[in-house]
């Protein structure tokens, strides 16, 4: 349960510490005394939205404390144990907002983001506000009433599953059956690219082996004439070739070397370059002999060239990567080949995942039947206790008959309600009035507020266009709440504050500059002053006292 709640510079207040009890706290007081502004707290402390609005003129910043007692709140418990937050049998929430805008928040001084926090504080604390009742009339949310009285919510989540997983593999089956033609174009596509890189021998293909032996081929008249021409110079030409020259230079230095020592070394120079120009001309002499004018190899390898030169224009790459682009055609017909087999695999899971949501929803629908006759039960029972002495309030869950599987299972539900006798039961928003739409929606909270895992409610206004012997019954069923959870009620109703086992009184003070909103817990004398506002207004008189003290001794009794 909540036990205390610390404020300080937000809105109108400055500064307020409140601790709370446990059973019926009632909030009262003049409209704009702040009431609303406690409610913004508890919402921000919660996990809501903030910004700078909230903080009090001439303050940096804001801030909320909520302190709770974890004794009743074993599912809070549990989720602080399983996130390692110091559990224990208290559990300190706090947040603050600074003039920028930005918020920080706390779980037992840990820092934590707002979906941790509003995941803890739904363990925590139910908010029923002023227009809960509006809600009623969608019908998602009648769905939520029921799957949350009937506890589906795992039955709920294995079929939202099943629904996923069939829509994520039926979306998958429809693009690739809509892309089959596509396909099948862009794989004959690949297959016939691939064809034509396969004739280049892909495996034995060297682009510049074969570009060199064609530049060979290509100038080999040119290559055996000028190679012929210095064979000749070298040593073929026994008058004018260098090997001559040499010769008879080393034969006249090698007389000279008898007379000059000097000569050896240059003609051991000379006869070194002698032998380097007999290898020469023997390897020259090799090559030519070796050499063969051939036209038809010359032109295969012109035409190989040209289909290179086809091939990587066409592909937009250099001749050496030709073999990395068939490489990728042949990754990406592999690809385009197995969609068939994919198409088969997807179809086969789509019909496994529209039995397995339809085998778990009707478990779901089954469950919610059950419990529609129940909560309908109940719920009749409390509308007439509230002033509709004649309403029937029944939930029908209809099973419908789709192909398909749908997010939260495959049944209809709809609120009916019958105001009166002899009137057939019709949907809730067709029906009900402003006043008979509070009093359902309370019975409904009320009634369902007994499986719910928060020990903490807050009933925001919701007795509104509810008045006389009504009231006090609203009353009852809200101190009767309180006997299993801590109950928080802002009410502008004698007949309910006089219900309370707390009452707490929100009022305003000023001064020149600024006006701050406070809250005091009220002694029995001053709740007995209190009601008596609440039922007179601004004069009041002896009698309005005494009616006041009347109720809430009865109230309290």
């Amino acid at each position: 349960m909540l036990q205390n709640l610390n404020i300080s510079n937000l809105a109108i207040v400055e500064s307020l510490d409140l601790n709370l009890e446990k059973g019926l706290s009632v909030l009262t007081g003049e409209t704009g005394a702040g009431k609303s502004i406690l409610l913004t707290a508890l919402g921000l402390a919660l996990g809501d939205r903030a910004d700078a609005s909230y903080i009090r003129p001439d303050c940096k910043r804001a801030e909320i404390n909520l302190s709770f007692d974890l004794s009743d709140a074993p599912a809070a418990r549990a989720w602080l144990e399983e996130n390692e937050l110091d559990a224990d049998e208290q559990c300190l929430i706090r947040r603050t907002i600074r003039q920028d805008g930005r918020s920080k928040a706390y779980i037992n001084g840990h820092p934590t983001t707002l979906q941790s926090l509003k995941h803890l504080s739904s363990q925590l604390v139910e908010i029923h506000g002023q227009h809960a009742h509006l809600t009623l009339l969608d019908n998602e949310e009648q769905r939520g009433f029921l799957d949350s009285y009937a506890k589906n919510a795992d039955i709920l989540a294995e079929t939202n599953q099943a629904y996923l997983q069939w829509r994520s593999n039926f979306h998958e089956l429809q693009a690739l059956i809509k892309a089959a033609t596509e396909l099948n174009n862009q794989e004959d596509l690949c297959r016939y690219q691939l064809n034509e890189l396969e004739q280049l021998d892909l495996s034995h293909y060297d682009y510049a082996a074969l570009s060199a032996e064609h530049t060979k081929l290509a100038n080999l008249e040119q290559i055996l004439s000028v190679g012929q021409t210095q064979l000749d110079l070298l040593s073929e030409n026994e008058q004018q070739s260098a090997n001559q020259m040499v010769n008879q230079s080393i034969s006249a230095l090698s007389d000279l070397s008898a007379l000059a020592g000097e000569f050896e070394e240059p003609n051991k120079l000379l006869m070194e370059a002698q032998i380097q120009i007999q290898e020469a001309a023997q390897q020259l002499r090799y090559f030519l002999e070796a050499q063969e004018v051939d036209p038809q190899r010359l032109q295969v390898l012109e035409n190989q060239i040209g289909i290179i030169h086809n091939l990587s224009r066409k592909h937009q790459v250099s001749p050496e990567e030709l073999p990395d682009v068939a490489e990728k055609l042949t990754t990406q017909l592999d690809s385009l080949s197995h969609s068939a087999e994919r198409i088969d695999e997807l179809t086969f899971l789509v019909e496994q995942n529209k039995k397995d949501y339809f085998s778990y929803a009707k478990t779901l629908g089954n469950k919610r039947c059950q419990a529609a006759i129940k909560l309908s039960q109940l719920i009749s029972t409390m509308i007439q206790e509230l002033g509709m002495p004649q309403g029937e309030f029944s939930i029908a869950v209809t099973p419908q008959n789709i192909d398909q599987p749908k997010i939260n299972g495959c049944d209809k539900i709809e609120f009916l309600v019958s105001a009166n006798p002899g009137l057939p039961l019709r949907p809730l928003a067709k029906v009900a009035s402003g006043g008979e739409l509070s009093r359902i929606s309370l019975a409904i909270q009320v009634t369902t507020s007994h499986d719910k895992d928060a020990p903490t409610m807050i009933f925001d206004e919701v007795d509104s266009g509810i008045g006389g012997g009504i009231a006090e019954i609203v009353g009852q069923k809200l101190r009767s709440l309180g006997h299993s959870a801590q109950v928080l009620c802002v009410t502008h109703l004698p007949q309910v504050a006089s219900q309370a086992h707390q009452h707490l009184f929100v009022y305003k003070t000023s001064d020149d500059a600024l006006t701050t909103s406070q809250v005091k817990t009220l002694s029995t004398e001053q709740r007995i002053e209190e009601t008596a506002r609440m039922l007179g207004g601004v004069n009041i008189t002896d009698s309005t006292l005494a009616h006041a003290k009347e109720m809430l001794m009865q109230g309290i009794s």
